[in-house]
């Protein structure tokens, strides 16, 4: 049982909903409106739902120093108590995997359930690469190269081939529009998330959801993750690395199906 003394909760975040409770870890270079918003809502029907802004992201303000996954998990955890709620399932995205399962390692007595979408354990070869050239783009602040970068590594192959021209382009445009301030802290950080050491240990009810299409985190990793937690379910979606865009409704019905079982 942890004993962990929590941090004054400092980073802007989202409350909605209410029922059992519900933290929500995003993904790098987004926000919780950025990875949730399509579901947000289906997720506050039945939940109270908590989710904090990593900073550069939302209105929290972009750090100076490099981003710490224990400080990341410390604050989501902190968000949810302060909004009154003891005890909650974590939803982690991407990014917000490795920080939602540092959540459930460091305060075990607040977390009861873990959904883990389209992330990874540790950083493998394909990380290691696809990773420094994210964050050299952001960098450099050529958005429009960076999303066209993005675009074509996040998207499912059905969902990239069956777009026109225009809306290709449209959703370029889109996606420069909404990259976050503090992506290259984002990408910084995601190389150095590993948890490996922390899975064999979660006691959580797990759900691994495995996008099949995802050329960022592969799947092998979603196996690798799901076969370390002891108990752990994994099942699939047929998308790229973004379900909340090509399946949103699915991907929803998968979450809360899990979390009905499992919820306080």
């Amino acid at each position: 049982m942890s004993t962990r003394t929590l941090p004054e909760a400092t980073f802007a975040r989202t409350v909605l909903g209410s029922g059992p409770g519900l933290a929500l870890a995003h993904g790098a270079g987004s926000s919780v409106a950025g990875t949730y918003g399509p579901i947000m809502e289906g997720l506050a029907a039945r939940h109270t739902v908590v989710g904090i802004d990593y900073p550069g992201s939302g209105d929290t303000p972009r750090s100076t120093t490099p981003l710490s996954l224990d400080d990341l998990a410390d604050q989501l955890v902190a968000a949810a108590v302060a909004e009154g709620l003891d005890t909650f399932a974590v939803s982690g995205y991407s990014l917000g995997g490795p920080v939602a399962v540092r959540a459930a390692a460091r305060h075990p007595e607040h977390v009861t359930a873990l959904v883990l979408t389209a992330t990874f354990p540790y950083r493998d070869n394909h990380l290691a690469l696809a990773l420094p050239i994210w964050r050299k783009l952001a960098e450099s602040g050529d958005r429009e190269v960076l999303a066209e970068y993005l675009t074509m590594m996040a998207l499912g192959a059905d969902a990239l081939e069956a777009m026109p021209a225009e809306q290709l382009r449209q959703a370029i445009r889109f996606t420069a529009a909404s990259v976050a301030d503090g992506t290259p802290e984002h990408a910084d950080l995601a190389p150095r998330a590993d948890v490996r050491d922390d899975l064999p240990h979660i006691t959580a009810p797990t759900l691994v959801i495995s996008t099949t299409q995802d050329r960022f985190t592969s799947t092998r990793l979603h196996h690798e993750l799901a076969d370390a937690i002891p108990g752990a379910q994994l099942v699939e979606i047929r998308t790229g690395h973004l379900p909340m865009v090509e399946r949103p409704d699915e991907w929803q019905q998968l979450i809360t199906t899990f979390l009905a079982r499992h919820s306080a």
